[in-house]
């Protein structure tokens, strides 16, 4: 088992290291920012200094117009510093554009080089979630860095016991805080991945929600949903729990102080602090100190640990599937050469095979051995998301495990000249329907096998109406069933000797599917792997491989019916022609 919290300080470690360099690239950037920002420190130190001068050297010893000056000085102060701020917002996006397009770079770089799945949800959400959260904990955290320190040189300027009453309460504040941060981050992450999880189980669920009611699986659904809803409620509480941390932190740091103050009032006077001098230091914790705390407290407590979730994940080490020493995976774009297949190797085995979407995710097949002789047929089946689709694209190669080896035929997969996939939703193009047909085949085929194959298929009727193997095919025209006649026989014409039907008759009625699930079970030399829609398909399969994560188990109908409980309930309520299996 991984050390989460070793494995959760490296990646803290690593972003520091990222950070401290992209910053060393960019420190014209940062002079420029704190140039600007000098002027909000400008005008925090006049809020508190003019008023205690406005006070002390002109209302109070009667000078009237030497307090308005004051007072007007500080007016200035105030459109100085809101220019500044205007400023610093340009400045801040040169600091915060080119660290998005760091990540965009990475992003693509890892979607291409790993088929990442989760590469379009970052390009198009995490990306742009980590640049507006950069921006918002650069101008947070400069704001009360400048605000903080205008603020302190004003207090010790008037009084240097002003400072001394402010200062120790005002650090246990922002230190309490910055001890929340690493567990805020934790907490944060594990709600961000149970609210995923739970999302991907509704977005498995949902469209499957016909084949769940007409399997009598609703009470199994129901328990599954329930137990990512209440994992998530645990996260979300545990992350409350934290959150009332950071309101001890803004109550010690930012209102402990003015408390402070007005305590200890008269041993103040009688050391020497003027009215005014208490006047401006009360504005300095309360106009400045106080909602800069707040700012930083709110927006860097709950910004900060949603950027550092954001960026750990967007800024992984890159995941090298099959090499856990770090060796170079193989290009995806290269394929080794198929070679004969070996009379006497299995049509398909895999041994110990481990796939996981990520490297932080939950793994979907975790050490599965199956071994499929030539010529059998294996129905998969299982409730949705178990990991059915995901075992037809390991096996053809466009999946990769984390551990384990899948070999057909005797060769290392992918092997594309002995397999070949027909997924649910079927490929059809503007062509002929004999260009459609041979798609798979390297020279055209001849007409008469093109018949027999569609009329073994079931494609025939079809064939005829569309006007003959010359006729040109307009693939909105056609239904999702008969684009999935077409996929299905264009399949069978296949050299491939192993045929993966993944729900590729889903949108066929159960007589054309059954037709079409014989014809490949009966191909000369051909090896069938079916991951069955309706119930029917397993009873037609010589095997049966149900996926319930696991406790995955193989074997005959009646083996499975003493040995698995999902197959069990499955079954319980199925009658021919009627229960799809949860899709």
């Amino acid at each position: 088992m991984r050390d989460e919290g070793h494995g959760s300080g490296a990646a803290t470690g690593r972003q520091l290291r990222r950070a401290a360099r992209f910053l060393r690239a960019r420190w014209r950037v940062l002079l420029r920012l704190g140039a600007w920002s000098l002027l909000e420190a400008g005008q925090t130190f006049l809020a508190g200094y003019a008023l205690a001068r406005a006070l002390d050297a002109g209302f109070l010893a009667g000078d009237v117009r030497t307090g308005l000056l004051w007072l007007g000085a500080a007016g200035l102060a105030v459109g100085a510093g809101a220019y500044g701020t205007g400023r610093v917002y340009g400045v801040v996006a040169a600091l915060v554009e080119p660290a998005r397009d760091q990540l965009v770079t990475a992003v693509v770089g890892r979607g291409v080089r790993e088929a990442d799945p989760g590469a379009l949800s970052g390009l198009t959400q995490q990306v742009e979630l980590a640049r507006d959260t950069l921006a918002g904990v650069v101008m947070v955290s400069r704001s009360f860095l400048f605000t903080a320190a205008g603020a302190l040189i004003g207090l010790f300027s008037l009084a240097p016991l002003l400072l001394a009453v402010v200062l120790p309460p005002l650090l246990a504040g922002v230190a309490l805080f910055a001890a929340t941060l690493r567990p805020l981050a934790r907490r944060q992450e594990a709600f961000l991945t149970a609210d995923e999880a739970l999302a991907g189980e509704l977005g498995a669920l949902c469209p499957g929600l016909r084949d769940v009611t007409a399997a009598g699986a609703e009470e199994r659904a129901a328990a599954d949903v329930g137990e990512r809803i209440d994992a998530e409620l645990r996260t979300a509480r545990a992350l409350a729990r934290w959150s009332l941390a950071r309101t001890a932190a803004l109550a010690v740091g930012g209102e402990l102080p003015v408390v402070l103050l007005l305590l200890t009032t008269p041993w103040l006077l009688r050391r020497g602090v003027t009215p005014g001098a208490l006047v401006g230091a009360l504005a300095y914790v309360t106009q400045s100190l106080l909602p800069a705390l707040q700012n930083l407290v709110h927006g860097l407590g709950t910004s900060g640990s949603r950027l550092t979730v954001v960026l750990r994940r967007l800024t992984r080490a890159p995941l090298v599937c099959g090499e856990p020493h770090g060796r170079p995976p193989t290009p995806r774009g290269r394929q080794e050469p198929s070679v004969p297949r070996s009379p006497d190797s299995p049509a398909l085995t895999l041994a110990s095979v481990t796939f996981a979407y990520g490297p932080d995710a939950e793994p979907v097949l975790d050490g599965l051995d199956l071994t499929l002789p030539t010529g059998a047929h294996l129905a998969v089946v299982g409730p949705s998301g178990i990991g059915k689709s995901t075992l037809t694209g390991l096996v053809c190669g466009l999946l990769t495990p984390q551990r384990g080896t899948i070999r057909v035929y005797g060769n290392p997969a992918p092997a594309p000249q002995a397999t070949v996939l027909i997924p649910q939703e079927a490929y059809v193009h503007g062509g002929t329907l004999a260009e459609n047909l041979s798609l798979f085949r390297p020279d055209p085929v001849p007409e008469a096998e093109l018949l027999a194959a569609a009329d073994a298929v079931g494609l025939a009727p079809l064939l005829r109406m569309l006007g003959g193997p010359g006729a040109r095919v307009d693939p909105a025209g056609l239904s999702a069933g008969e684009r999935q006649l077409i996929a299905l026989t264009r399949a069978y014409l296949s050299p491939a000797p192993l045929a993966l039907l993944d729900e590729a008759t889903c949108h066929l009625d159960p007589e054309a599917e059954a037709r079409a699930e014989r014809a490949f079970a009966a191909r000369p030399g051909g090896t069938l792997v079916i991951v069955a829609h309706r119930l029917s398909s397993a009873r037609r399969a010589g095997r049966i491989l149900v996926m319930d994560g696991t406790r995955t188990v193989c074997g005959t109908h009646e083996e499975l019916l003493r040995t698995s409980a999902l197959y069990r309930s499955l079954t319980a309520g199925w009658t021919p022609h009627q229960a799809p299996l949860p899709s």
